[in-house]
């Protein structure tokens, strides 16, 4: 009955097409404050837990301890990787999305054993071939889409049935209503997760990230 949510952003008439959370009477304030009215309206008797900041290696070991899993809507190569590489630390379970224009994918990475982030992406791509949602565009259908998968995926993580994508990535093309699912294996040589990885040898975090994002 506990929900964290991080953002330090305020909503932006920008954001409505696809935040649903906020509306125009919000525009302009924190979207997390935003976000805890609007889903307090719809269930008054959740916990929520608002964290206004920008996630970051001084931070994130503090927020996510204590939860048992953590839901990814980032649309940045840094946060995710940071949010990855967390979660290896902490022993989460990642349900992650991502969206490009009209694809999206859908994956659940450090989970029973299954391979993390960094096994499918070892280094983020070159900054210009990885735009933000802001450089990029995004369709704001699109987001209702994949959200509602990794919603699906984290209620069979925390309930404990079905098959999870633990392993697996779906791609979606929603132009041409393509549906993929991929094999991802957990790299043994992963960074974070592998055989010899660093993030076992360390125990500040923080130094971690700077060597490693």
């Amino acid at each position: 009955g506990t929900l964290g949510i991080v953002d330090n952003d305020k909503a932006d008439k920008s954001n409505l097409q696809r935040q649903i959370l906020h509306d125009e009477t919000t525009v302009g304030t924190s979207k997390v404050e935003s976000a805890k009215q609007r889903l307090h309206k719809l269930n008054s008797d959740i916990t929520i837990k608002t964290y206004d900041v920008r996630l970051d290696s001084t931070n994130v070991l503090d927020i996510f301890k204590g939860y048992d899993v953590v839901v990814d809507g980032t649309d940045n190569f840094p946060t995710r990787y940071l949010i990855n590489d967390a979660c290896v630390f902490l022993k989460i379970p990642n349900v992650h999305g991502s969206i490009y224009h009209f694809d999206g994918q859908v994956a659940v990475f450090n989970h029973d054993g299954g391979p993390c982030y960094r096994c499918l992406y070892p280094e983020p791509p070159p900054a210009e071939l990885a735009p933000s949602c802001a450089e990029a565009g995004v369709i704001g259908a699109i987001c209702g889409v994949i959200g509602s998968y990794q919603a699906v995926e984290t209620l069979k993580v925390l309930l404990g049935f079905g098959d999870t994508l633990k392993g697996r990535i779906l791609s979606v093309d929603l132009l041409h209503q393509n549906v993929r699912e991929l094999k991802i294996r957990r790299d043994p040589s992963c960074l974070v997760c592998g055989e010899h990885a660093t993030i076992k040898e360390l125990i500040d975090y923080e130094q971690f990230c700077a060597v490693s994002l």
